[in-house]
């Protein structure tokens, strides 16, 4: 009987150390938007709206296009190589549901839709790294 329990004990031991390493193997969260060009970044709406310069430090300046302020909460709902889709709610602003596809290290595509202020919005534009900010 003290046998069998210790076998339960040691298997359960291994499960938790199994689950465990494969967490701590994975990459970071959002690691596509680790890999652009830090600096200055020319946003072109396809919408014909005006450009928009961005200073990129982190990569994550790209995810609240509309929304500037900080304290948002996010949500990543999705994670991969070249893609990155992040849902965020900005307390008495309103929200929005960003996707960003990396084609190079200094070129994005950008989807983001939401409410900001009251108002819906949805833009789709294309991001180029232009030099320092």
């Amino acid at each position: 009987m003290n046998s069998k329990k210790g076998i339960r004990i040691a298997a359960f031991a291994a499960a938790l150390l199994a689950v465990g390493l494969p967490a701590s193997a994975q990459a970071p969260e959002l690691a596509m938007l680790d890999r652009l060009n830090r600096g200055g970044w020319e946003l072109q709406l396809r919408s014909g709206g005006p450009d928009r310069r961005i200073c990129v430090r982190t990569g994550r300046e790209l995810i609240q296009i509309r929304h500037r302020q900080s304290g948002c909460s996010s949500f990543v709902v999705q994670d991969d190589p070249n893609e990155v889709t992040v849902q965020y709610t900005c307390r008495g602003d309103g929200y929005g549901r960003t996707t960003i596809r990396r084609e190079g290290n200094g070129l994005v595509q950008i989807h983001s839709q939401g409410i900001q202020g009251g108002t819906p919005f949805s833009m789709d534009g294309e991001a180029r790294h232009t030099g320092p900010c």
